[in-house]
């Protein structure tokens, strides 16, 4: 008989009571509004938040699926609630450089304001504007303004004419200027005429027309004197005009923007931009009201120039902006100028500059998923650069990249102030910090998230105000108290630890969302334990094609596995494989040959180069383990084979080296080892049985090949004792160990082990080194030194 105890039903699978939560359904439950189970993550975020030196930002690490994202939103929300919304931004025109658009900084929901009364200020002006200059008042004022002048004209051409009759002349007005023309016995000759007289004359005629050319350069200098002075004070008079036309309404703007130094200044350039334009400004009104197209000369409107881009609007926003930019492409995240053709070609300008998530964020914080950022060109390294300088710069990429060198607009920079965050998994964090010294500059707080949480009585509450919270969300039916449990269950099972719960949120809130359709079907009131179990039951049949198709190879005899019977180095192995959303367990047989030889223990699978480091490290410990109880005296003479038996994809791992040990021992023993059992567990060079991964998938592995076949009492699996606590066995498994049909076998020791192997005790060392007559220790001791002889004489 063996002495190891079998395991007791109820630690198989630890159940939450039905009783334990003190409600009816989740609805009685309060909403989370709070992290949970992330204490530590939780301290950093709070550390990192708070701390406002240089490059304090954020990395948020853990395992996909464990509600990083939703529960860093939600922490942001509440935290951002309780602070000011950043200002607004607007980007306007440079009337000194107008590719270099300025930015403008202004109180929260003032951007909205300034922009529409900018607009109205525009059009409004236009119509003062065109009020004023068509007015009859300025008409005659301007004619006041010009009569004088025109007097001044008509007195200097009396004196021109007067002197150009005094020298036989006459001037007359042309399109190209002033023509002398000669005068003989009052009537005025043409140059023909002229042609035909004596040359006498004609010299006399030249001589005269040179000196009264000369007297005239004098007085046209003074006609364009008078000229330029008019122009003056028409210009003068008509700014004059403007100024008392659009004071009232700039004035308007000014006191309601003018304690915003930026506002005040643009309003200046603004001004000062109208009276320099007034020209081009009433003409442009003359060409829309006309109703010519653009491409039959009509010249753009000035005041197009006037407009307000806004492009960050706070108007609407309650506390700091929390932005999570999932598609964090460069022009997604730090903004860029838009484009659009004209007439064959691209052409922009300062109303088409767009802001980006950083923009938005501005202030606030924003959160990225770092697999998104590393897949976009420029993302990155530009948003490094942004928090180093605290500026935000708007450009093109391929003009950063140097791929093209195009004349743009290069806007003012904003100041960049918000709290950045980026999520991923742990294995990037740590290239990036290895590889790239500028990560550790600008993100010096790790918050890492753990994949599971404690599992008592306050986190179990947490967790069920957890389906709370998503039934209330999604508009999914609440759980009943059997249900919650069952969920629990679920979650300590993922966490494959009794005392535990998993912070895989995803999966756990995939089981609810499917036990809510299976309760829609059902029609009951609320989600219970039932639509749970047929939920996961539902999703493991999904996938578990695969573990079937295995399963049917095993039963049908085209891969051997043993389950009854007794046989000499062969045992039964459990392994664990994955196919990406599913794991299962899938026994195999082992099997150990013996020989005489100095060779030791040669790995099979090592040999033929499919095993694993991990599993060749298991043979060498097993290697280790043989020398140190049973070649203290003299060399393992020794010649074996390990193998896994009909194996062809490979082999890793060493939770297979206890498994590997008890085959040796059996063979070296020659006692045989029950195939009713199923072996899984490490082992140390001192002989303890260690933990391994995947203990329940093993154990329900080889339950349903023992089930099929049929269950007698005599089927079951040995573990190592340390995997107790990560049992969470289906409920199936857990009955048919209530009811003495499956067994499983906790284990300390290699000694302990092949004892319920084999049902023969394993004996323990006496003080002279021997071991008690019968046992397996004995057996292979024997065995070994016999085979250490032949080697020897073989050897002389």
């Amino acid at each position: 008989m063996s002495m190891v105890q079998k395991l007791d039903y109820t630690l198989a699978r630890r159940r939450c009571p039905r009783d334990f939560i003190t409600c009816e359904s989740t609805l009685d439950l309060d909403p989370l509004v709070e992290i949970i189970g992330q204490e530590r993550a939780v301290k950093a975020l709070q550390f990192g938040l708070d701390i406002k030196e240089e490059g304090f930002n954020i990395y948020v690490a853990g395992m996909a699926g464990t509600g990083k994202k939703t529960a860093i939103m939600t922490f942001l929300e509440q935290r951002a609630k309780g602070m000011p919304p950043p200002p607004d931004w607007c980007y306007v025109y440079n009337f000194e450089e107008e590719d270099k658009p300025n930015a403008l900084r202004l109180p929260t929901g003032m951007g909205v304001q300034f922009r529409d009364d900018v607009a109205k200020y525009v059009e409004d002006l236009k119509k003062a504007l065109a009020a004023a200059f068509e007015s009859e008042d300025y008409a005659t004022r301007r004619e006041e303004v010009t009569k004088r002048y025109d007097e001044k004209k008509q007195e200097l051409m009396k004196t021109l004419n007067k002197k150009a009759s005094d020298a036989g002349f006459v001037l007359q007005r042309t399109e190209i200027g002033l023509l002398i023309i000669p005068v003989i016995n009052g009537q005025m000759i043409n140059e023909q005429q002229i042609g035909i007289l004596p040359q006498s004359v004609r010299d006399e005629i030249q001589a005269r027309r040179k000196k009264l050319q000369d007297e005239l350069r004098s007085a046209f200098r003074q006609f364009r004197d008078i000229d330029r002075e008019t122009e003056t004070n028409v210009e003068s008079f008509n700014r004059e005009v403007a100024e008392y036309a659009m004071e009232h309404l700039m004035q308007r703007l000014r006191d309601k923007y003018g304690q915003v130094t930026e506002c005040n200044d643009y309003l200046d350039a603004l001004r000062k931009d109208v009276l320099e334009n007034l020209g081009a400004i009433l003409g442009a009104q003359k060409q829309q009201e006309s109703q010519l197209p653009f491409f039959m000369g009509q010249a753009p409107d000035p005041t197009l120039r006037y407009r307000v881009n806004l492009v960050v609007d706070n108007s609407k926003q309650e506390g700091a902006p929390v932005i999570m930019e999932m598609n964090p492409t460069y022009s997604h995240l730090f903004g860029a100028t838009e484009k659009e053709a004209r007439f064959g070609t691209l052409v922009t300008d300062y109303t088409m500059i767009r802001a980006g998530s950083a923009h938005k964020a501005n202030g606030g914080y924003l959160v990225i998923p770092v697999e998104e950022l590393a897949r976009n060109p420029g993302s990155y390294e530009t948003l490094k650069r942004t928090i180093t300088n605290r500026k935000l710069e708007i450009e093109e990429l391929a003009e950063r990249l140097g791929y093209i060198t195009t004349k743009s607009l290069r806007p003012e920079p904003i100041p960049f102030d918000a709290k950045v965050i980026i999520v991923g998994e742990s294995r990037i964090y740590y290239l990036l910090y290895q590889l790239d010294p500028e990560f550790k500059k600008n993100f010096k707080v790790k918050a890492e998230f753990d994949n599971t949480m404690e599992r008592d009585e306050s986190k179990v509450r947490q967790y069920a105000q957890f389906m709370c919270t998503l039934c209330n969300k999604e508009g999914l039916k609440h759980l009943d108290s059997t249900g919650i449990a069952a969920v629990v269950e679920y979650s300590s099972r993922l966490a494959a630890d009794q005392e535990k719960l998993s912070t895989q949120f995803a999966e756990v809130s995939d089981i609810i969302r499917e036990a809510d359709f299976y309760s829609k079907q059902d029609g009951s009131k609320f989600i219970t334990e039932e639509q749970v179990r047929q939920a996961v039951e539902a999703k493991v049949y999904r996938s578990n094609l695969i573990e079937e198709k295995i399963e049917e190879m095993i039963e049908r005899g085209s891969l051997l596995v043993d389950t009854a019977g007794e046989k000499v180095g062969q045992v039964n192995g459990l392994a664990v494989l994955g196919t990406g959303d599913y794991m299962f367990g899938k026994p195999s047989r082992i099997t150990a040959s013996i020989g005489a030889g100095k060779e030791g223990i040669i790995d099979i699978e090592r040999e033929a180069e499919m095993g694993g480091p991990t599993h060749t490290k298991g043979v060498h410990i097993l290697t280790g383990f043989l020398t140190d109880r049973y070649a203290r005296s003299h060399p393992l003479g020794l010649a074996a084979r390990l193998t896994f038996e009909q194996s062809y994809s490979g082999v890793d791992g060493d939770s297979a080296s206890s498994t590997e040990t008890y085959a040796m021992m059996s063979a070296l023993s020659g006692i045989p080892i029950k195939q009713s059992l199923a072996v899984t567990g490490s082992v140390n060079q001192k002989g303890e049985v260690q933990a391994i991964g995947g203990v329940n998938e093993k154990i329900e592995g080889y339950y349903e090949l023992c089930k099929y076949r049929g269950l007698d009492g005599s089927h079951g699996v040995v573990i190592p004792e340390s995997n107790v606590k990560n049992l969470m066995l289906k409920e199936e498994v857990v009955e048919a160990i209530k009811d003495g049909k499956f067994s499983v076998y906790p284990v300390k020791t290699i000694d302990e082990g092949i004892e319920a192997l084999t049902g023969v005790p394993a004996g323990k060392m006496n003080e002279d080194g021997s071991w008690p007559e019968g046992t397996i220790n004995s057996l292979a001791q024997k065995k070994l030194d016999e085979l250490a002889k032949i080697a020897k004489e073989y050897v002389k």
